[in-house]
């Protein structure tokens, strides 16, 4: 039995470029069917928060009837443990879901930045899905640039932002952080599944891919460190 590690945004909203206050969360499907995934195939799930607070799913995540039925069943997502207390050696893998939440706390947050450091140079099997790649932001490496530049990731596409109806209005958009951060996006077609996998980073790009995700991970787990 392996260990995962969720990390979960904590943020509620999403402030936009005019200062609204944007409901949001964590996206239901990129939590619940990873974590399906790996339960179904014997593994335990830990979920972490900043500041432990009990993450809150994206309401318009819940119009799909399973997750709203399914998500509340999930014990661990009620009792999150504290982020900056979390030590990425005690966990086989780290998996990042999106959501809007994301981008306005965990693209900030040290303590996230130095987990997915950590956790990228441990060679163990590291999960990043949608919005969730905007946590990269806040990762740097000994020297100050980022540990994922030069890697090959994708998430939630500029177009995605654009026909969910927000680019307009976002303070920045996801694609072009990641691009100015130096990594090599991969942008697939709008809302179909797309993972990228480059050495023990897996990528998704939105909601359809964390299925996709989750499988890659656990392929990961069999395959030895050092063939990552």
């Amino acid at each position: 039995m392996a260990d995962i590690l969720f990390v979960l945004t904590g943020s509620k909203v999403w402030t936009l470029n005019d200062g609204t206050a944007h409901p949001t969360g964590f996206w239901a499907e990129e939590a619940v069917v990873p974590y399906r995934a790996f339960t179904e195939a014997g593994h335990r799930v830990t979920v972490a928060t900043p500041a432990g607070v009990v993450p809150v799913a994206d309401g318009a995540s819940l119009t799909d009837p399973a997750m709203a039925e399914e998500l509340p069943k999930i014990e661990e997502f009620r009792h999150p443990v504290v982020l900056a207390e979390v030590d990425p050696a005690d966990y086989d893998v780290v998996y990042y879901p999106g959501g809007h939440g994301p981008m306005e706390d965990l693209a900030v947050d040290p303590d996230s930045g130095r987990l997915l450091t950590r956790a990228l140079a441990s060679g163990r099997p590291l999960g990043v899905v949608c919005h969730g790649p905007a946590a990269l932001l806040a990762a740097r490496g000994e020297q100050g640039g980022s540990p994922f530049a030069g890697y090959r990731v994708t998430g939630f596409t500029n177009l995605e932002e654009a026909q969910a109806g927000l680019a307009d209005r976002a303070p920045w958009l996801l694609q072009d952080e990641l691009v100015e951060l130096g990594v090599e996006f991969e942008e697939g077609e709008p809302w179909a599944p797309h993972v990228v996998v480059d050495r023990n980073l897996v990528t998704g790009q939105n909601p359809a891919s964390s299925g996709p995700v989750a499988a890659e991970l656990l392929k990961l787990l069999r395959v030895p460190a050092a063939q990552r």
